[in-house]
């Protein structure tokens, strides 16, 4: 846990975007050729979900599919994934959140969502990264963004049968276009049934042991973007209703992955600014790290320095901290292992080159955590 520097090679392999700890079982339009893969297809039965009391977690994302993905085999794509996981299990990670759903699109065999857009072989990325940490011991949530959809041009070469180019076509108001992207609007019970529809069929399919969202809420502040719903609602503030949206469909996950599976993990990560969650994104994290029945655990991604001039690591830490204190929601601190050795120039001009200064940050980053009441820490390269 502490040779963080000498995982050089997950840092060259990911950056952008099995353990012996003790394990604790916890609370047709098909347009993708996946779908044909009956290693996936078939329901699991008897699998006991793993998840850990003190979370070590890495994300997977989405960005670099394409330098493993594109022109890669099965078994290319496979060996990129084991040597991803035996560097990660060497550092003591123990869960990792694979980025299956990024973009209304799947990594994984789905009759809902058209085939990811960086897979250009025919199998099942989701399949291969499951059976492979299940080997060595390692947790697998599945990560999602449930309303971030495809841009512009890649909408229109789906296929008609696809349920939001459908929307798209019929001007319905569910979906709505925010700088060449189509996003899912949260104010209609459509949303809602098809989020929970995407993460009952992941959950039915495959042998997870917990599903993750990220912090993407609402894509824009614009009013324009939700007009014809708030304008029939009965709410006289545009912000605090959006809240109440985001919240809403969060629990509507939750209770999804709970009603499916109850022993799964349910795990969201805001970003780390507390008050930039609601200012920016309507996103209720004091709701989601104290109350019960929004998540199992949150991560909220302290991205910044100890140095930073308006969000410094430790006090930021402390904030969260007192958020979920008592709460029953486990806090996950996320890391920015991405930034070791690079210029950070939201930090302030006193703090520009403290990721390039101090090769050691993280792991004095992980030294905090560890000395405080949070439940364990996950890294982002």
């Amino acid at each position: 846990m502490k040779k963080l520097i000498a995982t050089v090679s997950i840092a060259a392999f990911l950056i952008s975007s099995g353990c012996s700890a003790d394990m604790l079982p916890n609370k047709s339009g098909k347009y993708n050729d996946l779908s044909e893969l009956s290693s996936s297809t078939e329901l699991k039965s008897g699998y006991v979900p793993m998840n850990y009391p003190k979370q070590l977690g890495m994300w997977i994302p989405y960005v670099k599919f394409p330098e493993y993905m594109q022109g890669k085999s099965e078994d290319d794509f496979r060996k990129n994934v084991v040597e991803i996981l035996e560097n990660a299990a060497a550092d003591s990670v123990n869960t990792v959140y694979f980025h299956a759903h990024p973009n209304g699109d799947a990594y994984y065999s789905s009759d809902i969502y058209p085939k990811g857009v960086y897979l250009d072989g025919n199998y099942d990325p989701l399949a291969i990264v499951i059976d492979e940490a299940h080997k060595r011991g390692i947790s697998v949530h599945v990560w999602i963004n449930p309303l971030r959809m495809q841009t512009e041009e890649q909408m229109q070469i789906l296929p008609d049968s696809f349920i939001v180019k459908k929307w798209i076509e019929m001007e319905k108001p569910f979906v709505k276009k925010v700088n060449g992207r189509w996003y899912l609007n949260p104010s209609y019970s459509e949303i809602e049934k098809l989020l929970s529809d995407s993460v009952r069929e992941i959950i039915n399919k495959y042998e997870v042991d917990g599903v993750h969202i990220d912090d993407y809420f609402y894509p824009t502040t614009s009013p324009d973007f939700d007009r014809e719903a708030f304008e029939t609602s009965e709410s006289s503030d545009l912000a605090a209703w959006r809240t109440e949206n985001v919240s809403r469909y969060v629990k509507n996950l939750f209770d999804t992955v709970k009603e499916t599976d109850e022993r799964l993990l349910f795990g969201i990560s805001p970003q780390g600014n507390i008050k930039a969650n609601y200012e920016t994104q309507y996103a209720d994290v004091r709701k989601w790290g104290s109350e019960n029945g929004f998540c199992d655990y949150i991560v909220p991604q302290i991205y910044y320095g100890f140095e930073n001039e308006t969000m410094p690591f430790l006090s930021t830490l402390d904030e969260w901290v007192e958020l979920a204190e008592g709460s029953g929601v486990s806090l996950i601190i996320g890391l920015a292992a991405y930034k070791l050795g690079r210029e950070d120039k939201w930090a302030g001009n006193s703090a520009e080159l403290e990721w390039i200064n101090d090769p050691d940050i993280i792991n004095k980053q992980i030294d905090a955590v560890e000395a405080s009441e949070a439940n364990g820490y996950a890294l982002y390269y």
